[in-house]
């Protein structure tokens, strides 16, 4: 490993750790999602409230839905008797209700049967616009707080004032005949609308109330908000409690495998975190370890080039007198190099010492010596001369 990598997993760890200590000295930031998530302790959950429900219906059972109503509902139902096996009352807190229309339609016939529906939600089920008949309208201009009051003199003393969180929806067209006014709501100068009433279904009950953050952990531990939310549950029988439950088997969570650590964010920041790392190092590690090698060409030899130049040239112009004299010249050098050889005197003793340093043959080298000597003694060479020099020559190297 060299030095360069080892700084770059120095400078990692380095961000490693100040990311975890910036992550431990921070605090969490507060989560003001409106949730109404009961297991939940931030501000828009509904943790307080539903431990608080065995506190309200002291002598009631609570029990948490986690599938649709539809899907628990409809397994109490006797067709034999066409009658439902179980009551109690049905309670639903959340900003958009998220009961479809099969599952309102199993509420409206469970609450026909003498049960109670309380919903407290700002867009009800769509099917209960049309079974129960009301509307509802939005007035956006509203500001300031809300003061949140009932319809019975005798809950006079556990009206309320919020600001946070709220909205202006109220009841614009309610069925006088099954319906009653509950409860209130009026913002500053803004006329008091409905925002709570029970609608008489079959033998039973439903409470529709338009605020659910009243319910919420934020606004029951501020001032001595929890009487209005006691008293708006005090309309309820004291019986069991069904409680649709945010959190359902088989809700929707994504198809990504990574949907839990994105959920969280220490988790999520150290996934992004890790991203970046190998990223970071994918692109300085894309650098080759050592530097390129320059391939550098060998010199060519041009000697060989040049002497066939030469020879050629000398060939061309027919001037075979300085050739033979030429490669009898170099021969002779390569003897007197090789074989450290007096090459002055080319008689038998010459021949004799050349054969024993060679290890040639006698007789060839014999005929070689006296073809050199002829050549040299010869006053004029022609071609025939010069190529049975060469021949000769040749034999010589490569026998």
């Amino acid at each position: 490993m060299n030095k360069t990598i080892k700084i770059y997993i120095g400078l990692l760890v380095l961000l490693f750790v100040g990311a975890i200590i910036v992550e431990f000295s921070t605090p969490p930031p507060v989560n003001w999602t409106k949730t109404y998530n009961e297991n939940q302790k931030i501000p828009y959950g509904t943790y307080i409230l539903h431990n608080e429900l065995e506190t309200l219906f002291p002598t009631s059972k609570v029990h948490d839905i986690k599938v649709t109503p539809y899907e628990y509902f409809d397994d109490y139902y006797s067709w034999e008797d066409s009658t439902y096996l179980t009551a109690g009352n049905f309670i639903q807190i959340n900003e958009f209700s998220p009961t479809d229309d099969v599952s309102a339609q199993e509420l409206l016939d469970f609450a026909s049967f003498g049960n109670s529906i309380f919903m407290s939600t700002s867009y009800p089920p769509r099917t209960f616009f049309d079974s129960l008949g009301f509307q509802t309208d939005n007035d956006y201009s509203f500001k300031g707080a809300a003061n949140l009051s009932f319809a019975n003199p005798r809950l006079k003393q556990d009206s309320i004032s919020i600001q946070k969180g709220m909205s202006n929806i109220y009841f614009s067209e309610l069925d006088t005949v099954y319906t009653t006014v509950l409860g209130y709501q009026k913002f500053d100068s803004l006329q008091q609308r409905v925002n709570f009433i029970k609608v008489n279904w079959g033998k039973g009950n439903i409470f529709l109330h338009l605020q659910p953050v009243v319910f919420t952990n934020y606004h029951l531990l501020k001032k001595n908000n929890k009487k209005y939310a006691a008293a708006a549950l005090s309309y309820l029988p004291d019986d069991t409690i069904y409680f649709d439950s945010k959190n359902k088997f088989g809700k929707d969570l994504g198809s990504s495998p990574l949907r839990f650590i994105l959920s969280q964010p220490p988790l999520r920041y150290a996934w992004y975190l890790a991203l970046l790392s190998i990223f970071l190092f994918m692109i300085f590690n894309a650098k080759r370890k050592q530097r390129v090698v320059k391939v550098i060409k060998p010199l060519e030899n041009t000697t060989v080039a040049f002497t066939k130049t030469i020879g050629n040239l000398y060939y061309e112009t027919k001037d075979h007198d300085n050739l033979v004299n030429k490669k009898i010249t170099y021969f002779l050098e390569h003897i007197r190099r090789v074989y450290y050889l007096d090459t002055q005197v080319l008689d038998k003793k010459f021949v004799k010492s050349l054969v024993l340093k060679s290890g040639k043959d006698e007789s060839e080298t014999q005929k070689l010596i006296n073809l050199i000597a002829h050549l040299k003694a010869k006053p004029s060479c022609n071609e025939d001369d010069l190529l049975n020099l060469n021949k000769a020559i040749e034999d010589f190297y490569t026998k």
